[in-house]
């Protein structure tokens, strides 16, 4: 996956913002202002931080050694640094920021997360 694909990829989700809080290179998406993805777009290998499961995070990294590691700067028990321009595949990349994504709405309020949660669900059912 390059850099313009995961960038595209995080902003394909349902009120998504790129913002710039720590410095002009680090990307930071949100939704409705809570932090799912974090990533130097220009740096190599590139990678992300995105938020896990505390128990799927410990799995991925047994199964990814060195692709998955525990969170760069995060709390290590609900983030992960994944490379994604290594050996994973694409598919698994874009699955696990999918899930950062719908862990971090699965924690709004639960107005906003109906607000959020049907209209993205149709769209992914559909395959768009």
């Amino acid at each position: 996956m390059t850099s313009e694909e995961l960038r595209a990829l995080c902003l394909s989700f349902n009120a998504v913002v790129e913002d710039f809080p720590f410095n002009p290179e680090t990307s930071v998406f949100k939704v409705l202002g809570k932090l799912f993805a974090l990533t130097n777009l220009d740096a190599r290998p590139l990678t992300v931080n995105l938020k896990c499961d505390p128990e799927d995070a410990v799995r991925l990294r047994e199964e990814h050694p060195g692709l998955v590691v525990p969170g760069y700067h995060m709390n290590k028990r609900h983030w992960n640094t994944v490379t994604v321009d290594g050996g994973l595949p694409d598919r698994l990349v874009r699955e696990l920021v999918e899930d950062s994504y719908d862990l971090v709405v699965a924690g709004l309020p639960r107005a906003e997360r109906l607000r959020l949660d049907r209209p993205w669900r149709a769209l992914r059912m559909l395959g768009a």
